[in-house]
């Protein structure tokens, strides 16, 4: 018996050899692999398309199809293929190859490999970092001719602390759709760049906006190729947020000037990039490495490979889009690493926001994080720390919120503290504290000092909230209380209180985001909160049309007073340390709740020169009731805000005596 084994192995052994001498350098893949695991892995960063002026090299991972070929085009549509060629295979990396000889920019290509006899449809390759209109070619292209003048010079805006980030949500159409906008390139990269322009009262909109908001970093929403829109008929009425990747290394052609030439977006988007960065603005991408629009692509090139499924062979659905991306298989991994690091070095992105980001595992992201600082150590990256359904990853390894101590200079949202400002996400009707709802002080507590261990917080009382602190750092969680998805914070107000006044709506929301600004986590704002923005109380607009998402400037004009509060709101923070401790352990011993026997009304002190602020104490005061309170203060203090208005100069001076804190209003005092 062991002498038949051996002969047998020797025999196995032999056409293995003799089949891998066949697969070498050779044009046709007879290798088949026993599971995932076997298949070898390529973990250099030149995959996809490497072009020089003399030549242009064509890798494709793809271990367990048959044939490879490249279809060469003059344009991104139509016409017919100039050139034909096969790929050779290398069975030690499982990576098909071919040189072009000669200079290939602006040359559209397409990739088809053959699997059990049958020919894929063309397609670019996945690593793909120009496509031609709608996304259905490659480009070859050469990335100089496709700079700004002084780009090599382009410098990210100074940022001293990860704490000093305030973050602006926005999408590039809604931006500058709307006539009001006074942006000639509307709904586009470029509308970004634009300076000097007003709406119809002369008012400041788009970039100088931005610039006098006094936010650090812009975050826009998916800028990669996405599918929805059909980038041809631009003409015709469509809309879409964009979280269906098409090509995740190129960019959305429908938000260029002409989706026809692949180099136009790639030349407009660092033009926006390099205005945002001279406007001292940093730039953060949405990425959705989640999912993808269809599994097309990555099926077709390695079967499988790329998707999570169940024991049953069932695809597993942890992003409610019909398909979950495997981050821990380790080429998936390295997909998702090398196209990270291309956004940063070609595109000097500043950050990046991961959609569900707990469909990816822990040591994924930990092992970007890892590798996009080495880069820039002032990249910042947070995401959703939740799924949208169940998943084959272990609990323990998905970089969800409960688990943010284990990830490593990554940031998680906030869904406590946006519950309890606002009241609960999908019971739309349910008020918050805001709103006067008693049941949710604790969380606003636990909210204000971002999620991490405090001596005062009693975190039995969280009623379904986070039952621990499950943030070491004020740096790792991002509050917010409004964002792309749901209703805008004034629809949801308005929706839970259809009997209040506008001026009651208007304090509520002042007092909202009054709370996310001056805690410790990393604020974020939803665009045109300032101006109370309204979807016309759409929840889900992700294709809506511009009547439903876009921005009217106009709005602007109507709610002077409070986009000046928000303003000074800003200017509040940016201008005191003390609202952005920079660890766990100073927050603890600089802020010190009050004991107050009311479930509407929360206090603190920031005390001792809090992070070096030059306020020797600060004291602030959230009221969520309809009625007005008092306290008793002492000692000399100076009022900065009185739920009205903020003037950092002082309001008025209180000594030894009994405060009045408005309904539903914030107040705070300092010491010098």
């Amino acid at each position: 018996m062991f002498g038949y084994t051996k002969k047998f192995n020797f025999i196995i052994g032999l056409l293995l050899t003799v089949n891998f001498a066949m697969a070498q350098n050779s044009k046709i893949n007879t290798i088949r692999y026993a599971s995932f695991d076997a298949y070898p892995v390529y973990l250099k960063d030149d995959l996809g398309v490497v072009y020089s002026t003399d030549k242009t090299t064509i890798k494709l991972w793809s271990p367990n199809v048959e044939e490879t070929k490249i279809n060469l085009y003059k344009q991104g549509n139509g016409g017919e293929a100039i050139a034909t060629k096969n790929l050779d295979y290398d069975p030690k990396t499982g990576v098909w190859r071919i040189v072009l000889d000669g200079n290939y920019h602006s040359t559209y290509y397409t990739l088809q490999v053959k699997n059990k006899g049958n020919w894929s449809k063309e397609m670019p390759d996945p690593y793909a970092k120009g496509v031609g209109v709608n996304g259905n070619r490659g480009l070859i292209f050469d990335p100089k001719q496709t700079n700004p003048f002084n780009w090599e010079k382009d410098k990210q805006p100074p940022l001293k602390s990860f704490s000093d980030i305030i973050l602006y949500e926005a999408h590039v159409r809604d931006f500058s759709i709307d006539p009001s906008s006074g942006i000639k390139n509307k709904g586009k990269f470029l509308g970004l760049t634009e300076k000097n322009t007003k709406n119809t009262f002369g008012e400041a909109t788009g970039l100088d906006h931005l610039q006098e908001l006094g936010i650090t970093h812009l975050h826009l929403l998916p800028v990669f190729d996405y599918k929805s829109v059909d980038e041809s008929a631009l003409d015709k009425k469509q809309y879409n947020w964009g979280y269906d990747p098409q090509n995740y290394n190129s960019l959305e052609g429908s938000y260029s000037t002409n989706p026809f030439d692949g180099l136009v977006r790639i030349k407009e988007y660092k033009q926006m990039v390099m205005t945002l960065h001279e406007a001292k603005i940093r730039l953060v991408m949405d990425v959705v490495y989640n999912h993808t629009s269809s599994t097309d692509i990555f099926d077709q090139l390695v079967p499988g490979y790329y998707y999570r499924s169940w024991p049953d062979g069932k695809r597993s659905d942890a992003t409610a889009c019909g398909n979950e991306f495997a981050s821990d298989r380790i080429m998936a991994r390295q997909f998702m690493l090398e196209s990270l690091k291309y956004w940063v070095k070609e595109y000097h992105v500043d950050g990046f926001r991961f959609d569900l980001m707990a469909v990816h595992d822990i040591e994924t992201m930990n092992i970007i994080s890892k590798e996009l600082k080495k880069i820039n150590p002032s990249i910042f990256l947070y995401g959703e720390g939740w799924t949208a359904g169940d998943s084959p990853l272990p609990i323990e390894k998905r970089a969800l919120k409960n688990n943010a101590k284990k990830l490593n200079d990554i940031a998680v949202f906030s869904d406590d503290i946006r519950d309890a400002v606002k009241g609960h996400w999908s019971n739309v009707t349910e008020k918050g504290f805001v709103s006067g709802n008693p049941n949710y002080k604790e969380v606003i507590q636990f909210g204000i000092v971002a999620s991490t261990n405090h001596p005062q917080i009693k975190y039995d009382l969280k009623r379904g909230y986070a039952q621990f602190p499950y943030s070491d750092s004020p740096t790792k969680v991002i509050g917010y209380v409004s964002c792309h998805d749901n209703n805008t914070l004034y629809d949801k107000l308005k929706i839970a209180n259809p009997k209040a006044t506008e001026k009651e709506l208007v304090q509520m929301d002042k007092l909202a985001n009054t709370i996310i600004l001056t805690s410790q986590s990393i604020p974020f704002l939803h665009m045109g909160v300032e101006m109370k923005r309204t979807k016309m109380e759409v929840e889900n607009s992700y294709k809506s049309p511009d009547s439903i998402n876009k921005i009217d400037w106009n709005w602007k004009h109507e709610n002077k007073e409070l986009v000046q509060y928000y303003e000074s709101l800003v200017a509040l923070r940016n201008n005191h340390p003390a609202f952005k401790m920079t660890s766990e352990k100073m927050i603890q011993e600089h802020l010190e709740f009050l004991t107050i026997n009311d479930f509407l009304l929360v206090g603190y002190t920031l005390k001792n020169n809090a992070n070096g602020d030059k306020w020797k104490n600060i004291r602030v005061y959230f009221n969520g009731d309809e009625k007005e309170v008092k306290q008793t203060i002492e000692g000399t203090w100076k009022m900065v805000c009185n739920g009205e208005i903020i003037n950092q100069n002082g309001i008025e001076t209180i000594k030894n005596q009994s405060i009045t804190i408005p309904r539903r209003s914030a107040v705070i005092l300092y010491q010098e």
